[in-house]
């Protein structure tokens, strides 16, 4: 699963029948700092309660595709959860890096 932020909706007038009843939202992949890491992708949202502004799990490729039991969809990224909170961690690191020597 990858972390992502829901920037924007998409209105599908007509969509394929096993779509029917999802709804479709922009999202923006980030990083754990939640920095954004590549172009904004379409995803479906299996929860039906994501919203624009929302940090939320996504999964893809074939894993999208599975997302409901007993349901295929032709999607490559799904929404599977919605993050309630998010704290990471980092290692300080134990190296420090010198400076090259100048010539006097």
């Amino acid at each position: 699963m990858d972390l992502a932020k829901v920037i924007g909706t998409v209105v599908a007038t007509r969509k394929d029948p096993s779509l029917e009843g999802t709804r479709l939202l922009v999202i923006q992949p980030l990083d754990e700092k939640q920095e954004p890491i590549s172009e904004p992708l379409v995803a479906v949202d299996t929860l039906n309660d994501a919203g624009v502004g929302e940090i939320v799990y996504i999964v893809t490729g074939g894993d999208a595709v599975s997302v409901i039991p007993g349901k295929r969809m032709p999607v490559d990224v799904a929404i599977v959860g919605i993050v309630d909170s998010l704290s990471v961690t980092h290692a300080a690191s134990t190296s420090e890096a010198t400076p090259p020597e100048t010539e006097t």
